[in-house]
């Protein structure tokens, strides 16, 4: 695609002028686990009775894990390892991550690396593989994988993070049973997971799930939950009988501890950074209001969106560009669509790998943004800009907003300062640090 500076393009956006902007702070509900604590909190779990008695000496157990962005998770990892060790068994790590890392053995070890899970500093082996053994049929008639290294160990323990999906909703979202079907399902099961659409999604994910505890060796999970900071709030060991029966209870205390932008409404949304250590679409629409499909809700309500970087541990998966209005050159360059396409391939939903407005710099991707929004006052445009939609703890708002947040309108938006013009570099590259 050529994507120029200077054309007719820049001519057209080169008046539309980008509104002053203020740091703000939004403040959630604090409580976490400190990093520290994390090795302690994980074996208070697993030497629960109920749990500890399941791993025992010469097992060999399997440990989950996953290609998503969560806080501390080489931190849980290693302490889920060292726990499995103590007890007297010998632990590896299987990558449980569907179709990402490319769909390859190879990408995957590549994206856990990404999250400083390797052999080196987990101290166990790590065996990926995209080979999988059929386990049988759910009650909705779909066939159920499981990865053969995990399947042929003698016990699995489904380490994960537990929150809300961003294409569907249900009791059973994003957790033990998505990890047990779709993550251990590699690519072949994970299709079979999302074959007949997100309006069913929520039905195959649990069904699939109690063939798997009927026919794998599933000892128990130990999922996280996050705050509104994206730090560890929770970590609970679940019996593997118990994991139908407890998953939606803490998807219920997941969707409490989501952080949002409290403001509810903008014209343009502008997001420094995507990728998928921040969501499976770039960006969580939980947060963003940007879904790809109708089979889930939420988020801020915005026309126009823009984003302007790609994260280096997305490794060129620039899955969620579908979901903006527009993109920089910068994203555009980066992508690698044999890391996409493969996630749209096997999940069916292609609306997050489509190619929005691309343009020559940031600057031009928000004034385009600003444009071409309609109904809106053209004078004093209302923008959000976060640096990606995992920490919205501190954002930037247009000036539009300035009287209503000093004027506490928004319960727990904190002006830092005043509204001031955004700086950009003469490559139209925006400079200004969104935190104070």
């Amino acid at each position: 695609m050529k994507v120029t500076r200077g054309g007719k393009v820049s001519e057209l956006l080169k008046d539309i002028p980008v509104p002053a902007m203020f740091h703000a702070r939004q403040t959630f509900p604090k409580e976490h686990i400190e990093p520290a604590d994390i090795p302690a909190a994980v074996r208070r779990e697993m030497t629960r009775p109920e749990i500890a008695g399941r791993v025992k000496p010469g097992m060999r157990i399997a440990i989950t894990a996953g290609s998503r962005g969560i806080r501390n998770v080489d931190i849980i990892t290693k302490a889920v390892v060292d726990m499995v060790k103590e007890l007297g068994a010998d632990p590896f790590i299987v990558p449980a991550m569907g179709s990402h890392g490319g769909a390859t053995a190879e990408g995957q070890l590549e994206v856990l690396a990404s999250y400083n899970i390797t052999e080196e500093t987990m101290g166990c082996p790590i065996l990926s593989s995209m080979e999988v053994v059929e386990l049988g049929c759910s009650e909705r008639g779909k066939m159920v994988y499981l990865d053969k290294n995990a399947y042929n160990a003698d016990g699995i323990i489904i380490s994960c993070r537990l929150k809300p999906h961003n294409a569907f909703r249900g009791p059973y979202e994003s957790g033990p049973c998505k990890m047990m079907t779709v993550g251990l399902g590699k690519q072949k099961g994970a299709s079979l997971v999302h074959a007949d659409g997100m309006n069913v999604i929520h039905e195959n994910i649990p069904t699939m799930a109690k063939v798997v505890l009927e026919k794998a060796p599933v000892l128990f999970a130990i999922p996280c939950i996050e705050n509104s900071y994206d730090e560890t709030f929770m970590i609970e060991a679940i019996p593997a009988e118990r994991i139908l029966e407890r998953e939606p209870e803490l998807l219920k205390l997941a969707f409490k501890n989501m952080p949002s932008l409290i403001v509810g409404e903008c014209d343009v949304l502008v997001v420094d950074k995507i990728g998928k250590n921040f969501s499976g679409t770039g960006v969580d629409p939980n947060i963003t209001g940007t879904f790809s499909t109708d089979y889930a809700h939420g988020g801020i309500k915005v026309q126009r969106t823009a984003f302007l970087n790609l994260s280096e541990e997305s490794h060129g998966n620039a899955l969620g560009t579908g979901l903006a209005s527009a993109i920089t050159k910068k994203i555009f360059d980066e992508m690698d669509i044999e890391k996409m396409y493969p996630n749209c391939i096997t999940s069916t939903v292609i609306n997050s790998a489509r190619i929005p407005c691309v343009l020559s710099t940031d600057k031009e991707a928000i004034q385009l943004c600003i444009r071409t929004c309609n109904g809106i006052d053209a004078d004093h445009p209302r923008l959000v800009r976060i640096a990606n939609s995992l920490h919205i703890g501190q954002i930037m708002l247009s000036e539009s907003y300035y009287g209503d947040v000093k004027a506490g309108k928004y319960p727990g938006v904190e002006a830092l300062d005043e509204p001031k013009p955004l700086e950009f570099d003469e490559d139209g590259n925006l400079i200004t640090a969104i935190q104070a």
